[in-house]
């Protein structure tokens, strides 16, 4: 053997070769691409519901309660805390939120949701920080607590206030939230998009949702997941916070008070998780009902892991899935032809994969293509039972997909015992 082949050889204590990241212009190019098929199926099809002003901003406030959910998720689990107490942090920010809006009004309603929502964190912080206690074991006890409190209190305190008959108690409406709308931006996208334009109108579409009869609890969504990322990474508070979620006996031996950065993330987890509640039960609805959340806590913590515990990779999670929830509060043949979509999407996928020769992927990809292809070819709608499942479906087909390249933080979900680093 030679000495440049035994010098090429890989040792035995090599580290492995880094997973390439997505760069910018990948990004960019994946999303230029994405725009071309939506555009070409809505010319094939007639139907440009998928890329309308209105189908985007109705995923935008779809996307505020999971993506604030998620947010709260990435907060606790980058301390190493795992919190799928998110649902009854957010029902607590719903009940919260609602009575303080109609007592008082809506800014101090949001307000409210967050306290409600901090303190669900706090008390998951005492347990599970604090005690010790497993920290499934404390958000399962979370969820069965808050909204057993809440269902309560709600039966006692507006038994009088029936407006749909017996049985159906919520909270008397409140006021409404204002919203934002560009002018002359609005109007004008909203001209390109009615010509129905090869991409143009498709691109005018999705940007006149973004200026277009927008609720300001989005943007303030939209710059606190910002902010986030800036506060955890830019910092040196973040970077304390972030220790404690990858090596807590070694920040603890350098002077890092693992148990305060537990404690202040947690908290914060549960007021974003209440903020995302405040706004089903303030913009959304505009009241409290039980069993207003429906899962989101869940499908949040499936946008962060979607993430890879990231702000950016959270909002186009989040994103993904409030697209696919607003889809039944639309026209209905809009599920149909994104079967098409994502039949040509998989199709499309599984050349790349035969490109770089990986062939049982490639395979799988053209049997599901060709699945969805049949069956958009042989409906003509979707049932409504399947269009209210489409976001719990995406959900964990993201999941599966993903699984391969996550890396969480990782101390995550261990027991911290203060004194470990000394």
């Amino acid at each position: 053997m030679s000495t440049a082949t035994t010098a090429r050889a890989k040792t035995p204590g090599s580290a492995p070769a880094k997973k390439r990241k997505l760069s910018l212009s990948v990004v960019l190019l994946l999303i230029a691409g994405a725009t071309i098929l939506f555009s070409a199926v809505g010319m094939a099809t007639g139907n440009h519901s998928l890329t309308s002003s209105g189908q985007i901003a109705a995923a935008l406030g779809a996307a505020v309660p999971i993506g604030m959910a998620g947010l709260g998720g990435l907060w606790s689990e980058r301390a190493g805390v795992v919190n799928i107490g998110l649902e009854g942090m957010m029902i607590a920010g719903t009940f919260c939120g609602a009575w303080a809006g109609y007592l008082v009004n809506p800014w101090f309603g949001l307000l409210a949701g967050m306290l409600g929502g901090a303190l669900g964190g706090l008390l998951h912080a005492v347990v599970t920080v604090t005690f010790g206690v497993d920290h499934i074991v404390s958000g399962v006890g979370v969820n069965l607590l808050i909204p057993g409190i809440c269902a309560y209190v709600n039966k006692i305190y507006y038994k009088d206030y029936i407006p749909f008959g017996a049985g159906a108690n919520q909270s008397p409406p409140a006021d409404p939230l204002p919203y934002i709308t560009v002018p002359g931006l609005s109007s004008g996208l909203k001209d390109i998009e009615s010509h129905h334009w090869f991409v143009v109108s498709d691109v005018a579409g999705v940007l006149g949702g973004l200026v277009t009869n927008l609720s300001v609890v989005v943007v303030l969504a939209a710059a606190l997941i910002v902010a986030s990322y800036f506060v955890l990474w830019r910092t040196v508070f973040g970077l304390r916070l972030r220790s404690c979620g990858e090596n807590p006996t070694a920040s603890e031996s350098l002077g890092v008070n693992v148990y305060k950065y537990k404690y202040i993330a947690v908290i914060a987890s549960g007021a974003f998780a209440g903020l995302g509640g405040a706004y089903l039960s303030l913009v959304a609805a505009h009241f409290y009902k039980d069993g207003q959340t429906l899962g989101r806590g869940f499908i949040g913590l499936a946008a962060m892991i979607f993430g890879n515990w990231m702000p950016g990779g959270l909002a186009i999670g989040a994103g993904l899935f409030g697209f696919t929830d607003s889809l039944q509060l639309r026209d209905p043949e809009s599920v149909h032809v994104l079967i098409l979509v994502v039949s040509l999407a998989m199709g499309l996928f599984a050349l790349w994969q035969l490109y770089r020769r990986k062939y049982v992927p490639a395979v799988i990809s053209f049997v599901v293509a060709g699945g969805l292809g049949a069956w958009y070819a042989l409906t003509d709608q979707v049932q409504r039972p399947l269009i209210v499942a489409t976001p719990y479906v995406i959900t964990l087909v993201v999941l599966a997909l993903a699984s391969q390249r996550l890396r969480p933080p990782k101390a995550d979900g261990q027991i911290y015992r203060k004194g470990q680093g000394k």
